[in-house]
């Protein structure tokens, strides 16, 4: 005896409301992804379908489905990811970007390492701090291309 196929089965207004997440500013692209795979689910669409209409793994829309059944709304969108929040967030940072346009001498990282832990109780190694204050001044000096620069063409021997 054969399972019955994975399908959604959304009352109007949840298909409603999965129609304004996908138009959504702010939410993320993944949601709005699965939210769109509901819908489909919904239209009679299998996982195959899905998945290849999607660019996803069949798994990915299986998943999908079990967790708007499981979780509901709520299963759209991802878990936070594992791991240690960030120390110094954009706040510290732009206070610090503020600090030391007021501060009129030169400044080290180690005070600089010293203000952050009095000021924010704030602990960073000084290799830390450095790496974080280039990427500041790399994103903001250097804005990202578009793309590559092409390559100048060598002079051909006829014009030559």
């Amino acid at each position: 005896m054969s399972t019955p196929p994975l399908r959604v089965e959304l009352s109007v207004e949840e298909d409603r409301t999965l129609q304004d997440l996908r138009g959504a500013s702010g939410v993320p692209q993944r949601t709005k992804d699965r939210a769109e795979a509901l819908r489909l689910s919904h239209r009679g669409w299998t996982p195959q379908d899905i998945a290849e209409y999607l660019g996803w793994r069949v798994a990915t829309a299986r998943t999908a489905i079990h967790r708007w059944q499981q979780d509901g709304l709520s299963g759209l969108w991802d878990s936070p990811r594992p791991g240690r929040p960030p120390q110094c967030t954009t706040a510290v940072m732009t206070a610090l970007e503020q600090h030391l346009s007021a501060e009129e001498r030169t400044v080290n990282s180690r005070q600089l390492m010293d203000h952050l832990s009095d000021v924010h109780g704030i602990s960073l190694s000084r290799g830390h701090l450095r790496r974080l204050l280039k990427k500041k001044i790399s994103v903001e000096t250097h804005p990202p291309q578009s793309s590559p620069p092409s390559r100048p063409r060598a002079a051909s021997p006829e014009t030559g």
